[in-house]
């Protein structure tokens, strides 16, 4: 390891449904180990096409009217020319443009500096692949 660069992948299991599932305690675990109270920046990269990476608040409604939003944006219907898989499948190959793959987030003292009901979130619309991998990455 890097006294400037270190990563790690973390395994997320995601199910069979569309889901927002929250990584801010696993950034949080990584920071502990690797960030020894130094200033820098933490990525976080999903490296899939149908998955993406969104700060916001959860627990209390959010994360269930974001998914609600993306089903608006891009219903799972057959209107999509990327049809493999489930049926709308071709709108999670989008969702990635709305919901981009990775978010680049501030450390300060060896912590993630986020706002106050602000969470890390792996966003997947794609019940058919419910194993996701999150490469963290931080950089002093």
């Amino acid at each position: 390891m890097s006294d400037r660069f270190t990563t790690r992948v973390l395994r997320v299991t995601t199910g069979s449904h569309e889901t927002v599932a929250d990584l801010t305690r696993d950034c949080e675990r990584f920071l502990a180990e690797v960030a020894d109270g130094r200033d820098g920046l933490l990525n976080v990269f999903v490296p899939h096409a149908t998955a993406g990476v969104a700060v916001l608040e959860t627990g209390a409604g959010s994360d269930e009217d974001l998914l609600a939003a993306l089903r608006d944006l891009l219903p799972a219907d057959d209107r999509w020319r990327h049809r493999h898989g489930s049926p709308g499948h071709g709108r999670d190959h989008v969702l990635p443009a709305l919901v981009p793959p990775h978010a680049t987030l501030p450390v300060v003292g060896g912590r993630l500096e986020l706002g106050t009901w602000q969470s890390v979130c792996l966003v997947d619309t794609n019940g058919d692949n419910p194993e996701r991998r999150v490469r963290l990455s931080f950089l002093a």
